[in-house]
């Protein structure tokens, strides 16, 4: 399932790891990786614990998928942190680059499930106090440039570089790996400084953006479609998504709906697992052949990811759906979406004990 690394390269008087790789598709990502907390609907379901973040949930997917996985973060050893970092090695994630001086406390995200007035589930965010003991939690901290300058010395090689918050350190990343012939993708997830927007905008070769959240902002930069995949999401409406080999700027948007849902639960991740899924179809290629690539194979890579969307769709968080199935099930579940549009049967087994919090637990370093 993982791809191998090559040991470090010992030199005189020090190690100087360059990172090779031999089978697996490897992404780096930086953004946001946070730990999820999810409070189910149903009173007697306990609450469970998962690394989460845009980027943290993408490249733990990738890694699901085949892939394998470099987060490049600041992940200290807060309480956060580590259920964070285990978690991601439970899934085969390497946290070689997920400590990156100078180390800072992890930010912690409630996801709160509720049945709303019409008797649809619905979810919320609680991301500034602890719930359990009030005090204010961590922001997201970026990466710093003077990280990235030790990680550009380490990394020689990738097929993808993924990021979701812009910030100077995230731009020379992605300067560093499109120097690589690495893919880029640009998933913004929140709203960014409008000078590292345009600069991540054109080093872009995939953007992915939400049609309500940052439309507007995107729309005030001219020139921002050179990108060879443009995809707009549109909620449970599906999404649309343009692609070109030119600078040409009058391309037409082509729709494509969502699959059905059935036993819906949450909707909290879809986007995640559409951009994993696009990027394990699509981007295991030089970003040099991106731009001949067909629009078949592009459409292939969107509609597996809608199907991976639509599969999230059946569990509570982000990726509620990889504690409760086996890897052969969500591959039969894939397929039966791809093919008939939904799933007509489904296969549970029970998360485990060790991922639940414990209700007297603090998970801030207030305690």
């Amino acid at each position: 399932m993982f791809g191998s690394m090559e040991k470090p390269i010992k030199q005189t008087g020090e190690i100087h790891k360059v990172i090779k790789y031999k089978s697996s598709p490897v992404a780096y990502g930086t953004g946001l990786v946070s730990l999820d907390i999810i409070v189910s609907s149903d009173p007697e379901v306990p609450c469970y614990n998962w690394a989460g973040g845009t980027c943290g949930n993408v490249l733990t997917i990738l890694n699901y998928l085949g892939w394998k996985s470099y987060p490049i973060a600041r992940l200290n050893g807060d309480a956060a942190s580590i259920r964070v970092k285990a978690d991601m090695e439970r899934w085969g994630v390497d946290l070689n680059f997920a400590e990156q001086s100078p180390t800072t406390n992890t930010p912690i995200i409630t996801q709160e499930n509720i049945t709303n007035k019409q008797g649809k589930p619905v979810h919320k965010f609680h991301w500034k106090n602890c719930p359990k003991c009030g005090a204010w939690l961590p922001n997201y901290k970026a990466v710093t440039l003077a990280a990235t300058k030790m990680i550009k010395d380490e990394i020689a090689s990738g097929t993808l570089f993924f990021f979701d918050r812009t910030s100077p350190g995230a731009i020379d990343l992605a300067k560093h790996f499109k120097s690589l012939g690495a893919i880029i993708f640009f998933e913004p997830s929140a709203k960014p400084d409008v000078k590292h927007l345009k600069q991540a905008l054109e080093l872009a070769d995939i953007v992915k953006y939400s049609n309500e959240k940052f439309l507007s902002s995107l729309t005030d930069i001219k020139g921002f479609t050179s990108a060879f995949l443009e995809i707009q999401t549109l909620g449970n409406k599906g999404l649309r998504y343009r692609t070109h080999s030119s600078n040409n700027l009058n391309r037409k948007w082509k729709k494509m709906p969502a699959f059905q849902t059935s036993a819906f639960k949450d909707a909290c991740g879809c986007g995640d697992w559409t951009s994993a899924g696009l990027i394990s179809k699509l981007c295991n290629r030089k970003a040099i052949n991106l731009m001949d690539t067909s629009e078949d194979i592009v459409i292939e890579a969107i509609r597996y990811g809608q199907a991976l969307a639509a599969w999230n769709c059946g569990f509570e968080g982000a990726r509620g759906g990889m504690y409760q199935v086996s890897e052969s099930t969500f591959k039969k579940d894939i397929q039966q979406i791809i093919k008939i549009g939904i799933i007509r049967k489904k296969n549970r087994t029970k998360r485990l004990e060790t991922e639940i919090i414990n209700s007297e637990f603090c998970l801030c370093n207030n305690h």
